[in-house]
């Protein structure tokens, strides 16, 4: 299946910092010890590159190499590093101009201390225990997002910590020149799928644009007969397809009429370069079906989507699709359904009319056909399956007026308890975290949407690193979390945001 994540690998500058008053000798030893610590990074498998860069002196070579980067649009970061002291005013006028997200690598070259050698020699080259102190406080004094890292590039629990990173800085990159397509407006009435796309824009970088699915009808009638009968014929190879949907069955034509829906949902994305896509049941004209199958399907490829005009959630899933690239896993519009609410068995049921990406199941999906009671059109084909067990979490993007607000609850997806024949859609089933109670409470209590995405590919860090990047909010609800902390730290953050909101 073709991806709309392109290939290339991304680029993250490694810069090291420290001065001249250590001579040329120890420059040359910083340069060779940091080309060294770049290499060592780069053989650890990370999702981006690291490049490295020459070692920065003065102020005038700092504030020209982070030009460059913010000016280059393969860098999606910088990695920082203090090999020795370097003065922290040196940095300020560069650091000031930079908007890249900024990870401040605290390590050293070597892991043990030669004991019986040490001399002060050794202690002037080898002094990132205090020279990363000196731009710690360069970059707290300027306010600056940034993340921290500390220990050895040699241990697996510091290199996951800068892939979490990372990956959150390529989500970021993704969406800062992105567009977001949407087919008529959103569900009428509804509050929280709507919102500020132009604070949006300033925020994410995505342009939300609206097209009459007119436009989308007039794309889906241009599609050849070839063209969609080809397309269909590939479904029939790779999914379990229902009898009557198959070549000469009595419901075929439903299914070229899905293929059609497909290829015209993605020549328009591509035509428009956008990333991610929106449609609404209340909203159809010409269209013959309420696009499932093509929904799934362009999810899986890697658009992001959202059902009834939900941009947001639209934006969600794009970002965790970019992010969870190459992990086990997948990435999907959600919604929180229905519950099981027998004591000791509580569990969530989440769904959606038709459009859960396929990218949540290891299994083979069914390809099926059924009445849909909503949209006042032809019966629509889609994928049916359930989500495979594991890990995962849900997050929620909302407008709460002067910030967006992040939530994310850590969830363990389930097999069913029992089967579903009745229940022709693709659906998962999970236990919120920490419990049912907890989790559900603390959804509602920070006004977190009913769409959702819900990943299997990421944990809580990258949200964490990506909220951070971009200033939004973030409300984590997970294995430690109480109804009381929870409410407290709406409290504080409210308060934060409000003091802070000229600065973010």
């Amino acid at each position: 299946m073709t991806s709309s994540l392109g290939p290339t690998k991304p680029a993250v500058w490694f810069l090291t910092g420290s001065q001249e008053l250590y001579g040329p000798a120890a420059l040359a030893q910083v340069e060779d010890d940091s080309r060294e610590l770049v290499a060592r990074l780069n053989q650890t498998g990370l999702v981006a590159d690291v490049i490295w860069q020459p070692v920065l002196a003065s102020k005038q070579a700092i504030r020209g190499l982070l030009a460059r980067a913010q000016a280059d649009p393969a860098c999606v970061g910088l990695i920082t590093w203090m090999h020795t002291f370097s003065p922290a005013k040196m940095w300020l006028a560069g650091l000031d101009e930079v908007r890249l997200p900024l990870l401040h690598l605290h390590t050293q070259m070597a892991d043990e201390l030669p004991w019986a050698t040490i001399d002060m020699d050794f202690m002037n080259l080898h002094q990132s225990a205090h020279g990363d102190r000196e731009f710690a406080f360069a970059t707290a004094r300027l306010g600056l997002r940034r993340k921290i890292v500390a220990g050895s590039v040699r241990d697996r629990r510091v290199t996951d910590r800068i892939n979490s990173w990372m990956r959150a800085a390529i989500g970021r990159a993704d969406l800062r020149d992105s567009s977001l397509v949407r087919f008529g407006d959103n569900m009428r009435d509804v509050a929280v799928t709507d919102g500020d796309k132009v604070e949006a824009e300033r925020v994410f970088g995505t342009s939300v644009q609206a097209f009459g699915v007119t436009e989308l009808a007039d794309a889906v009638t241009s599609v050849t007969s070839s063209e969609a009968a080809n397309l269909a014929a590939e479904y029939e190879q790779l999914y379990a397809m229902a009898p009557e949907l198959r070549s000469g069955g009595e419901r075929h034509a439903a299914l070229v009429y899905g293929a059609r829906q497909e290829i015209a949902l993605r020549g328009f994305l591509q035509a428009h370069q956008a990333v991610a896509f929106t449609t609404n049941f209340e909203d159809l004209a010409g269209l013959r079906q309420l696009p499932g199958l093509a929904v799934q399907r362009l999810m899986a490829q890697g658009y992001g989507f959202g059902a009834e005009g939900d941009w947001k959630t639209a934006l969600l899933v794009r970002l965790a699709k970019v992010m969870g690239r190459g992990q086990v896993g997948g990435a999907s519009l959600m919604e929180d359904y229905t519950y099981n609410l027998v004591p000791g068995e509580e569990l969530t049921l989440g769904a959606h009319m038709l459009e859960i990406c396929p990218s949540l199941t290891s299994a083979r999906p069914a390809l099926e056909i059924h009445p849909l009671s909503i949209g006042a059109r032809e019966d629509p084909v889609r994928l049916v399956f359930t989500a495979d067990p594991g890990p995962g979490l849900v997050a929620g993007l909302a407008d709460m007026g002067d910030r967006f607000r992040l939530t994310v609850n850590t969830i363990e997806l389930i097999e069913p308890p029992q089967p579903l024949p009745c229940l022709p859609v693709a659906r998962a089933v999970w236990r919120p975290q920490p419990d049912f109670y907890t989790g559900v409470e603390c959804w509602l209590e920070a006004g977190a949407p009913h769409h959702t995405c819900l990943t299997t590919a990421l944990g809580l860090a990258e949200f964490e690193d990506y909220a951070a990047m971009t200033g939004l909010e973030l409300a984590p609800i997970t294995s430690g979390t109480t109804v009381a902390s929870f409410q407290r730290q709406l409290r504080w953050e409210d308060s934060y945001y409000r003091l802070n909101r000229a600065r973010l």
